[in-house]
């Protein structure tokens, strides 16, 4: 079969901004290759089907999970946002991820739907420069919404473009925005808020322990962290379900040498006990935990007797006997915000990275 050929690649976030990105070139008689990327972190895959039918856009799914995690271990080079979003190298990461596709499909630039302004962080005129430089982008990179406002690509200077049917939109309103989706009649309109985890403050406090205890950080470790309640003890990790969906998500992601703990005759969650290789639990953290994690079973409070958890590692099941206790003799806890934050901010100076006090918020700009 003949590989289809196309005249751009788009960053395709789903969210308005890079869908009317797309349209404005499509509008011109260009075809546009949609990348849609996902992570544990940000992405809608289930979502792209839909969007192809009501938005009438070419859209493949491309995973930067590996990448992201990797981005993440070694720490943004750029910093994190007001939380634990790595706004300026993110968008790095998915244009380098673009070039490099541009090959694959014959496209010649790549598009965003980035807005001079919109963005404190990421979306001022210095940082969509560093964005271009670092991402090796420079005569590639179309932002066709704010176009006018900045310098001419090669292709708009080629006539492939024609740079006047570009816009010149800044700053953080959405008024042109929305007057320029009723003239394309988009069937819906997406709401801009929603778009990176590592934008919430709750999600931090689950990714950040993560970073800091285990030895090697894949996107695995925080696909995990995205599931149920989050506790830690030291360098010891316990996920435990909230409900049917969580203890079958827990399942799916546990690995063979993970500890599962389920309350033996009681309703009751799933929990999985993270063994990083070369570091396994001790019978008294195993105890421990297990004790915490029967005192998530109401029933089993109630009764007021020692009860029987079953620990399960690989081919290997048993059982142990606890009584419940929320508050157990090692203690298992979930960091609080401002101690995440604090540490977050301490490990940027010792790294000597930036640290920065405006507020991206992962919206439509920040995952085209």
């Amino acid at each position: 079969m003949e590989t289809q050929h196309y005249h751009a690649v788009a960053l395709l976030s789903g969210g308005l901004d890079s869908i009317l990105a797309v349209k404005l070139v499509e509008e011109q008689g260009l075809r546009v290759k949609c990348l849609h990327f996902v992570s544990p972190f940000f992405g809608k895959p289930s979502q792209v089907r839909r969007w192809r039918s009501i938005y009438a856009l070419d859209i493949t799914t491309v995973d930067v999970s590996d990448d992201f995690a990797r981005m993440l271990a070694e720490r943004p080079q750029h910093g994190f946002g007001k939380v634990m979003n790595p706004c300026v190298d993110c968008k790095i990461l998915m244009l380098r991820r673009a070039r490099e596709l541009m090959t694959e499909y014959g496209a010649t630039f790549i598009i965003t739907g980035e807005v001079l302004g919109q963005r404190p962080m990421s979306q001022r005129r210095d940082t969509l420069n560093v964005i271009r430089r670092d991402a090796e982008v420079r005569d590639l990179l179309l932002r066709p919404l704010s176009a006018k406002l900045l310098d001419p690509t090669p292709f708009e200077l080629s006539g492939m473009v024609d740079r006047e049917r570009l816009l010149a939109i800044s700053g953080r309103g959405r008024k042109e925005q929305m007057a320029l989706a009723e003239r394309f009649a988009l069937e819906e309109i997406p709401t801009p808020a929603g778009g990176c985890k590592l934008a919430e403050r709750e999600n931090a406090r689950r990714y950040w322990p993560v970073l800091v205890h285990a030895p090697v950080v894949t996107a695995a470790e925080f696909r995990l962290s995205n599931i149920g309640r989050q506790y830690w003890q030291g360098a010891h990790w316990l996920s435990i379900g909230r409900h049917q969906k969580d203890n079958e998500a827990l399942e799916r992601f546990a690995f063979p040498g993970d500890l599962r703990f389920k309350v033996v005759g009681y309703p009751g969650p799933l929990a999985v006990g993270r063994q990083f290789d070369g570091q396994p639990w001790s019978e008294e953290v195993v105890c421990d935990a297990a004790s915490f994690v029967a005192s998530f079973s109401p029933k089993a409070v109630r009764d007021g007797i020692a009860v029987a958890v079953r620990v399960t590692c690989g081919e290997t099941v048993r059982e142990v006997q606890v009584m419940p206790a929320r508050a157990t003799v090692l203690g298992w806890a979930e960091d609080e915000w401002p101690v995440v934050r604090e540490a977050i901010r301490a490990d940027a100076r010792a790294r000597a990275l930036p640290v920065h006090a405006t507020p991206d918020d992962g919206r439509d700009g920040e995952a085209e």
